[in-house]
């Protein structure tokens, strides 16, 4: 008789373990508290951007005009510069070994020249006409023109070869800091754009924030319009921006965020602020949440 009751009882109690199981199971998990609170707008109406910190009039890639081993690196990252100021300079002794070469080719050149004009004279000198030939006093004219032209072009090889040895060095070309230096003594520099630049430069008072904004709501953002950047991870921090000027061509969005909602074929007009860095702790090239106020 226990054997006929056996079965009923595991369904039974099959169907139970099943209808907990199921209960357990369609209890809501609870929602994870977010690492970072997000931003949030300090105007009613807005328009979102996100935005990078730049130095003033962009960030400049410095590069070398000619290729060449870097032999020396005259600063470092976040030292101040000016114009003109040397920042690296290429190995020059192949360079120097030419300017001695022209220079010496210059010597003689100017021998040359110096006797010619001698030979001219004493041909000039001679009171009768008698002595020498009109061809032969053409001879020596003509052999001072030739020697003056020598001089012109040895002068012009030796300016060539100090421009080359001017260009090896390679300078400031702004009022500012270094941003970021990649130059490393012994490193061949090309004479080329580079993906990673040797150094980057920038005016750092004030800096600048480029904000890119959905097509979508560029017809919202007016000129001169309140605006407030965010930095992220520390959403305390924010600062007030000042307008400077819209980039009138609109560009595809580069800036993907990984949202499953957004559009790879989105243009953005970009906006750029400005704004005093003061004791903010940010850094050039840094992101921020941008809002800007707008009408109805």
């Amino acid at each position: 008789m226990s054997r006929f009751y056996i079965l009923p009882i595991l369904a039974i109690l099959a169907v139970i373990f099943v209808i907990k199981t199921v209960i357990a199971g369609s209890v809501p998990a609870p929602v994870a508290a977010p690492v970072v609170e997000p931003a949030r707008s300090p105007y009613p109406r807005f328009v979102a951007g996100s935005g990078i910190i730049e130095a003033t009039d962009g960030n400049i890639a410095i590069a070398s005009a000619l290729p060449g081993i870097i032999k020396q690196v005259f600063v470092s990252v976040g030292d101040p510069i000016t114009v003109g100021q040397a920042l690296f300079t290429l190995d020059d002794r192949e360079a120097l070994a030419q300017l001695e070469v022209a220079e010496a080719q210059l010597e003689k050149a100017k021998a040359t020249l110096a006797d010619a004009e001698t030979q001219l004279s004493i041909y000039q000198g001679v009171t009768d006409a008698r002595a020498i030939t009109k061809g032969e006093l053409l001879r020596r004219e003509s052999a001072v023109s030739v020697a003056k032209a020598g001089v012109a072009q040895a002068v012009a090889s030796v300016d060539e070869i100090r421009t080359t040895l001017d260009r090896m060095t390679v300078r400031s070309p702004l009022n500012g800091s270094v941003l970021q230096s990649k130059a490393r003594v012994g490193e061949f520099a090309p004479a080329s754009a580079l993906l990673t630049p040797l150094m980057v430069v920038g005016i750092t008072t004030p800096l600048e924030v480029r904000v890119d904004v959905d097509e979508n709501d560029a017809w919202r953002v007016k000129g001169g319009a309140p605006a407030t950047a965010v930095l992220r991870g520390n959403t305390a921090v924010s600062f007030p921006l000042k307008f400077d000027h819209f980039e009138p061509y609109v560009i595809p969005k580069r800036s993907l965020t990984g949202e499953s909602t957004e559009r790879v074929d989105t243009r953005v007009l970009q906006v750029m602020y400005s704004f005093d860095r003061s004791t903010l702790p940010v850094y050039v090239g840094q992101l921020v949440d941008v809002f800007i106020e707008s009408e109805k």
